[in-house]
């Protein structure tokens, strides 16, 4: 491993999140770049290996499944944190704020009146095939008329420096806990760059998340029963689950934890007997939540659940239904849900799709499958999805028939140029191409995490940053550069 020389870091025509130029930090980068250049090869690698040790002490993993096996692995980490000055995070967050305001109302319209299909912004057809609208859903007002009380929006920097929203989720969206625990790594590993006082906090996340999940409570005068509602130690988010509990001081359950009763009202199975709940966090999808309304064969959920959420007699968190909104293809849709439902202009651009529905569209991304990301409405984590320009012809024509098959299931954008950002690699900083997922919790207020999770594809050249397929993350940092 040799010395941090930013003389010879080359950025290759991205824009890179640290380096302006070759030798040449950006403002809010400048100290760090600073602290990295004046470290010996041998402490470049004494971090990278207290951080290491870190993860193993502190037990922070993730669950890959693989030809039917599940492994558990430590959590892949760059000790080189990712920087964003604060002045640009605010207008971000402002911008998230907006479209997350928008997409709960955009949900509560499709479970109730509809409009926007009414005045066709949005095709009727859209809304018909999609498979995250639950018609159980339709009339239920939860509180606040909040759907996707957690939402984790997916951000990438074109190389002319732009920040675009490259897609929502707001069915169980993950990866906060990492978000957490990279910050806690980092300063484990970089204890003195904290002592300026500049880089942002964001470990209230777990006292705002209470607060939202309280927020919601149908027994508001008294101190609120919330719980995580988790599939179980199997799922590849268990050490999310299990870590956002104990963070919020809240039980851990599991679906046979729970039981609703003549009252419809939840109830959890405690050694002093029954405790009513009132908030569940829930980490189940939709069709495992409540087998009597969707799954009927689900060992995951309560039976009744749904009858006791549509009472009102307690609050989900994400609603079921909130789905819904967590299409590729609605995605596209955003900027004119923002205008309708806010009269605003969007704040943070989409990146340009292309919707297969569309024949002209169709046509187009028919003819230039070798240059475009073709992803199909409803998958999640990078799978299903040709990257052009890594495609094989082969794959080009079986994505070709998949389009021609179901036009409605596929839409594709240009192969951005994402963003880099120096990164540790075995022998020298190398740059590597990183998204951002912040994460947006509504409730009676809303509240954007300052920063999010940087994931980074740390193999050489690739775009995908996965954890599952080769991905890494880092720490975020919000760093004010004011008086510089």
């Amino acid at each position: 491993m040799s010395k941090a020389n930013w003389h010879n870091y080359a950025c290759n025509g991205f824009y890179d999140e640290l380096i302006a130029q070759p030798g040449v930090a950006r403002a809010e980068a400048k100290m760090l770049c600073e602290y990295l250049a004046q470290l010996a090869p041998h402490e470049l690698a004494e971090h990278k290996a207290a951080a290491e040790v870190a993860i193993q002490a502190m037990g922070i993993t993730f669950t890959v499944y693989t030809e039917g096996n599940m492994i558990d692995r430590a959590w892949p980490f760059d000790i080189v944190p990712r920087i964003i000055p604060l002045n640009e995070w605010q207008k971000t967050a402002a911008g998230l704020k907006q479209r997350v305001k928008a997409l709960n109302l955009f949900i509560d319209d499709l479970y109730h009146e509809q409009r926007i299909v009414k005045e066709g912004i949005l095709p009727a057809e859209v809304l018909a095939q999609s498979v995250n609208f639950r018609p159980q859903c339709v009339g239920i007002t939860p509180p606040h008329r909040v759907w996707a009380h957690i939402c984790g929006s997916d951000l990438v920097r074109d190389k002319d420096g732009t920040l675009y929203v490259l897609e929502d989720n707001l069915r169980v969206p993950s990866g906060v806990s990492y978000m957490l625990e990279n910050r806690n790594v980092t300063k484990r590993v970089l204890p003195e760059l904290f002592a300026t006082g500049r880089i942002q906090p964001l470990d209230d996340y777990p006292a705002q998340l209470y607060d939202m999940l309280a927020s919601m409570s149908p027994r508001p005068g008294e101190d609120p029963q919330i719980v995580v509602l988790t599939p179980g130690i199997y799922n590849s988010a268990y050490f999310e689950h299990s870590y956002l509990a104990q963070q919020m001081g809240v039980e851990l359950v599991e679906g046979p934890d729970l039981v609703v009763l003549d009252d419809d009202c939840v109830y959890m199975r405690t050694v002093d007997g029954l405790k009513r709940v009132d908030v569940i966090y829930r980490r189940i999808d939709d069709m495992f939540l409540d087998p009597e309304a969707f799954n009927p064969e689900s060992m995951l959920g309560v039976p009744g659940l749904m009858r006791a959420w549509r009472r009102g007699k307690v609050a989900l968190a994400n609603a079921p239904g909130a789905g819904v909104a967590d299409d590729k293809v609605i995605y596209a849709f955003v900027p004119e849900i923002i205008r309708f439902y806010l009269s605003e202009e969007p704040l943070l651009p989409n990146v340009p799709s292309y919707l297969c529905m569309f024949e002209q569209d169709r046509d187009y991304v028919l003819a230039n499958l070798d240059k475009l990301v073709v992803k199909p409405a409803n998958e999640s984590g990078g799978y299903g999805m040709l990257v052009g320009p890594h495609s094989t012809a082969a794959e080009q024509k079986q994505f070709a028939e998949l389009i021609k098959a179901n036009p409605r299931n596929y839409m594709a954008q240009p192969t951005l140029a994402l963003s880099t950002s120096p990164t540790l690699c075995e022998h020298e900083m190398e740059p590597r191409h990183v998204d951002l997922r912040p994460f947006i919790l509504s409730g009676e207020q809303t509240y954007v995490t300052m920063g999010g999770l940087t994931r980074v594809a740390l193999t050489k050249g690739s775009l995908v940053v996965n954890s599952s397929q080769g991905g890494g993350s880092k720490d975020t940092w919000i760093v004010d550069v004011g008086g510089n």
